[in-house]
């Protein structure tokens, strides 16, 4: 009897999350072929998936690691160690397993691999001589169990505190899936919370900077919400909404992002978007699902009901008009909004709008002067001193492009200012621009680069009097030089210091202009392998049985982008 309850309690389980998995999904997950990365219970998130990032989604669940380094990570199934990835930055030391039903595993920002795994990296490290690596092994290279030890949490690359972040990819297109959809456990009956609601005047114009919009508080708990002191919303013409919403699990929850968000007009879904999955190359489709411009003037995220025409992320259905509402008919409409976790959780906002002319707002007429881009084709700007060339799609909405000539800024300058658009107007795939120099930079031409206001190098090369660089975001502009080398600052060691019983090494490595191309040491004219920690600059080597005892020589050589070397050599005794 009792194994016949417990039989039927399993099968209910397995109805429901099968169940619940159809609310978001078409598509079919396996639900009990994956066990937890980690043993930390209960689970608790600092990241969901699809949350909003900068100029990202997040890609998958980053686990909760008691503000703590070294916790085992442990393979979720049977496989094999498809990628072996140490960056400086990105994920840091990262694994990547395929597994035999069809999807990959990611496991990023780790301490340490295994030993066994560690002895692999570190062989393949010392034969291509680089820190940095991304390798490809075969099945049988390292076969993996589930249950198996692959590795410790960590903090390295550009992660912002400790934790696992961790990923479920189809192996075949490489998309990234929300893990939540393969029965991963976190506990959570908690409903999204709807912060603030939006009106937006688009009036058949495409989405921009100077589009009107009116900002509507929102109240309730518990999965209800209504507006704030508002019954009825008077509008006029074409209009669209946006919101703003997150959400948390059970326990030690950080402020995580939403699974879904549904517009319905009397009744009929207009707008879906779902967080199901999404490709990477189309990841920073964010700044065309977002308000990019509240987001880079305030840091709110407001997420748009509506879609631009060249967005590319595939995460939207039931589009009517691409979610924008012509209000004419003078009739009362109720509109409702769905808020949905990973979890099923729902929230709802409830509001009505009364259709009428005399509530109409126009669009701001636009600055005298402007060329009109196409968001579907190529774009060029010329004039004798700059060019812009804006691929077809990179643009999400038809664009008024704007340029202004600036004076030359003070110090390190070899053009003027050129001002190109503006950054309140997102770019999917950056632009080329050339910038013609000053005569004077003839003499410094192989070390020039673009910069923004900033100071912030966008890169280039030297073609034929002007200076090229493809910069990912629009803004101000100008030429100037990096004719200076990196830095090399030891923290622990110094000339003729004695090394016994300290384990490694250490220096602080940094770059004023152009950025760090490469790191390379050497212990007695022989390589060997550097550690670096893009965030705090740190550089290091841990000795091994390749530094016997007595002087040896050592020898670091640190070049920038703009091949600016620093040689910083000395001697040490082990």
């Amino acid at each position: 009897m009792i194994k016949k309850y417990i039989l039927l309690g399993l099968t209910v389980l397995f109805s429901l999350n099968t169940y619940s998995q159809q609310i978001f999904s078409n598509n079919k997950y396996p639900l009990v072929d994956f066990r937890s990365p980690l043993d930390i219970v209960p689970v608790a998130l600092a990241g969901s998936f699809g949350e909003l990032r900068g100029n990202h989604f997040h890609s998958g669940m980053d686990y909760r690691t008691n503000q703590r380094e070294g916790y085992p990570v442990y393979a979720i199934a049977d496989g094999y160690i498809s990628r072996l990835r140490v960056q400086n930055s990105g994920f840091g030391l990262a694994l990547y397993i395929n597994h035999p039903n069809g999807y990959t595993s990611v496991y990023g920002h780790l301490q340490r691999f295994s030993p066994k795994i560690a002895q692999q990296v570190k062989a393949i490290q010392y034969q291509k001589k680089s820190y940095e690596i991304d390798e490809f092994p075969n099945a049988q290279f390292l076969p993996v169990r589930k249950g198996d030890l692959i590795a410790y949490t960590g903090n390295s690359g550009s992660s912002g505190g400790p934790h696992l972040h961790f990923e479920i990819r189809d192996t075949k297109t490489e998309a990234t899936i929300n893990p939540l959809l393969f029965g991963l456990e976190v506990q959570d009956n908690v409903p999204p919370v709807i912060h603030s609601m939006y009106v937006y005047r688009l009036n058949k114009k495409p989405f921009n900077e100077f589009t009107p919009k009116q900002y509507f508080q929102v109240i309730g708990a518990g999965g209800t919400y209504h507006l704030n002191k508002v019954n009825t919303i008077n509008l006029g013409g074409e209009v669209g909404f946006g919101i703003i919403t997150t959400d948390k699990h059970n326990g030690a929850s950080g402020t995580n992002g939403v699974y879904s968000i549904e517009l319905a007009l009397d009744g009929q879904t207009i707008y879906t978007s779902a967080l199901e999955k999404f490709s990477f190359e189309n990841s920073k489709g964010i700044n065309s699902h977002i308000d990019y411009p509240t987001y880079i003037n305030t840091k709110k995220s407001i997420q748009k009901s509506f879609v631009d025409p060249a967005n590319p992320l595939k995460i939207y259905y039931n589009l009517v008009n691409n979610g924008r509402i012509e209000f004419s008919d003078g009739k009362l409409h109720q509109l409702k909004y769905t808020i949905t976790d990973g979890k099923g959780n729902k929230s709802v906002l409830a509001f009505n709008v009364q259709a009428d002319a005399k509530a109409t707002i126009n669009t701001p007429a636009e600055s005298p002067g402007t060329l009109n881009f196409a968001y579907n084709t190529i774009n060029e700007f010329n004039n004798a001193e700059a060019k812009v060339v804006i691929p077809k799609g990179s643009l999400y909405n038809d664009l008024s492009f704007v340029y202004k000539k600036l004076p030359k800024p003070a110090g390190n300058a070899y053009s003027a200012i050129h001002q190109i658009q503006n950054n309140l107007s997102p770019l999917h795939t950056g632009f080329d621009l050339w910038i013609k120099a000053d005569s004077a930079l003839t003499k410094y031409k192989e070390k020039a680069l673009i910069v923004n206001l900033a100071r912030s190098s966008q890169g280039g090369s030297f073609e034929n009097g002007y200076v090229k660089a493809t910069p990912r975001s629009f803004g101000s502009f100008f030429i100037a030089v990096d004719t200076i080398p990196p830095t090399v600052t030891p923290i622990n060691i110094a000339n003729g210091k004695s090394m016994v019983g300290i384990s490694k090494m250490s220096f602080k490595i940094r770059d004023n202009l152009s950025g760090i191309k490469s790191f390379n040491g050497y212990i007695d004219g022989k390589w060997i392998l550097m550690e670096f920690d893009t965030k705090s600059a740190t550089l290091w080597h841990n000795f091994d049985e390749r530094t016997t005892s007595g002087k040896h020589t050592l020898e670091i050589i640190v070049t920038d982008m703009k091949d600016n070397n620093k040689n910083y050599s000395i001697t040490f005794y082990k």
